[in-house]
């Protein structure tokens, strides 16, 4: 497959034919759209194939799992048969007697999950954290006596628990130190809210500051900034577009896309996961068949992806995507909310990490509430498509604008990242979690276990499978001062519940070696080191020098033993 500009997609790798003379392509070359900022930097242009990891378990985990859910299952009828005659108490909300000729309001079978399997293991989530979320944090401890249906707090904290939970990817969530000054001067300037809509009394010079500072980092032309992440997404896509247009969404892309997707009144058609093939497939039999029954041309065709999947650790093949929305003339709208500042040399995303132009990506979107340690989000591009959002967002029109405090909160991480001033601690940060993510991912692998995602992702997910040993994971690595965000369905598929470590720059290397020594012993216990790696005779060495080394991380999949 061919693009416009004479480059081919084969094997997952959009190649160039006048620049494929080397593993890291020279940015010497507009062609290869690389800004000139880019060219003046010498920026390296990351040229490998996409490699999301996704093993598949042994055929005894997948029936056991499915084994364990049906033995739920069972009993979740007969818990429920035993409620319905008064044999056991009913926590869960039901319908008044003198409503039961209404259309029912809860609908038994949708929380029947929530109700006989979810509340099995419900202390496993809803943590209450009591101080900063940096690299170490306190938990509040919580139990309850009526088997998960609410829970009372004891008093008592566990205190110093490693985190691996939080979205601190840079390590900005800390205590108050000398670098939060200005905002603190904010507050004794601004106050706290601002109490009024962007389109009325609630742009603050803080706004647009921020939006100028972000729109130089991102080298666009234009950013505006909501006061919300999740609404960022889901109110600003009906906008863009709407009856008469075609939606092409990945079919992991977060909740906040699909109920903005939804909103828009499109027409909307998933496609595999980070699957280009299954892309081109439905780009061309839209523009082939067109709008159904009608058969006209559809208004517009918009491509919805994300930059790093948060459950899945995966990184969009961005240039593959880039390079068939050229070829079908379809627009590309991208969130970032997990890349932007974590991935990339200088933290600007995946668009950075690829070495691809600005203007390669038509709508830009992310949150300030992961490597920005804040809140809310953004939507960049264009000038022309960012007027266009001031004055149609619903969030522009109805939501309270931003805090002032957190837009300087944003603006000094932006300004830490960026290296203002010749500061190198925000270059510094996002080596130190890349050096981070290649040796914990390097060391699950060794030990056997099943992980997701891509080698350039902070999420790192483990796949545990069985719920009981989701619930047990947690538990276990608490007591063992760890804490981590274990997942199940409906966030994933039903027999890939997981562990997910969220890496940051703020993790020493003594942090890290002592949550592998836990999960470790956690696998050996939980027999979910399916992958039986031969281990070399001598010690693995790892060393600073050797991680910094790109070509000590090249691509590389581990068999289990034959």
């Amino acid at each position: 497959m061919a693009n416009s500009k004479g480059s081919a997609v084969t094997n997952g790798i959009l190649h160039n034919p006048k620049t494929q003379q080397s593993k890291w392509q020279s940015t010497d070359c507009v062609k290869n759209g690389i800004p000139k900022e880019a060219q003046q930097n010498k920026q390296r242009f990351f040229d490998k194939p996409i490699f999301d990891s996704y093993p598949k378990p042994p055929l005894y985990a997948l029936v056991f799992t499915y084994m364990s859910y049906g033995i739920g299952t069972l009993f979740g009828y007969l818990r429920d048969f035993m409620r319905s005659w008064g044999i056991e108490k009913c926590s869960a909300a039901v319908e008044r007697e003198k409503q039961k000729d209404f259309v029912p309001l809860y609908l038994d079978f949708e929380n029947f999950y929530k109700r006989n399997l979810y509340m099995r293991i419900r202390d496993c989530w809803n943590q209450t954290v009591c101080s900063a979320p940096g690299p170490y944090f306190d938990i509040m401890e919580k139990v309850s006596h009526d088997h998960n249906w609410t829970f009372r707090h004891t008093g008592r904290v566990f205190k110093d628990l490693i985190n691996l939970g939080s979205y601190n990817y840079l390590g900005l969530a800390t205590k108050y130190d000398e670098s939060m000054k200005t905002v603190k001067d904010a507050i004794e300037k601004y106050g706290v809210g601002v109490a009024s809509t962007r389109h009325e009394m609630g742009t603050l010079d803080k706004h647009k500051e921020l939006e100028d500072l972000m729109a130089k980092f991102l080298n666009v032309e234009a950013v505006m900034v909501f006061g919300m992440g999740f609404a960022t997404n889901s109110m600003n896509i009906p906008i863009l577009v709407g009856k008469g247009c075609l939606i092409l969404s990945d079919e992991l892309n977060h909740t906040s896309i699909i109920l903005g997707a939804r909103l828009s009144g499109a027409t909307i058609r998933p496609f595999k996961h980070n699957n280009v093939q299954s892309l081109e497939t439905l780009l061309r039999e839209a523009i082939i068949k067109g709008q159904p029954r009608t058969g006209r041309a559809w208004k517009k065709i918009l491509i919805l992806v994300e930059g790093i999947y948060s459950m899945e650790g995966s990184i969009v093949n961005l240039p593959q995507i880039v390079a068939l929305k050229k070829k079908y003339k379809a627009y590309l709208y991208i969130d970032e909310a997990h890349s932007i500042g974590a991935t990339g040399i200088n933290g600007r995303g995946v668009r950075e990490l690829f070495g691809l132009a600005p203007e390669d990506v038509d709508v830009y979107m992310g949150t300030f509430t992961k490597s920005f340690a804040a809140s809310g989000g953004y939507i960049a591009g264009k000038k022309e498509l960012v007027d266009y959002v001031r004055t149609h967002s619903h969030s522009a029109t109805y939501a309270t604008s931003m805090s002032p405090i957190i837009a300087s909160q944003i603006i000094r991480s932006l300004k830490i990242i960026i290296g203002e001033d010749g500061d190198l601690a925000g270059p510094e940060r996002i080596q130190q979690l890349t050096k981070n993510i290649k040796y914990f991912r390097q060391r699950l692998k060794e030990m056997g276990f099943i992980i997701y995602g891509n080698d350039y992702s902070p999420i790192i997910p483990v796949l545990l499978y069985m719920p009981a040993k989701v619930s047990y994971c947690q538990q276990y690595l608490l007591k063992k001062k760890i804490a981590v965000v274990v997942v199940g369905f409906p966030a994933t598929r039903l027999a890939e519940g997981r562990a997910r470590f969220c890496l940051s720059s703020a993790h020493t290397r003594e942090m890290l070696d002592k949550v592998l020594e836990a999960v470790d012993e956690l696998g050996d216990l939980l027999k979910v080191k399916y992958f039986q790696v031969k281990k070399s005779r001598r010690p693995a060495i790892y060393s600073e020098k050797a991680l910094d080394n790109e070509a000590n991380f090249d691509v590389k999949s581990i068999e289990p033993e034959a």
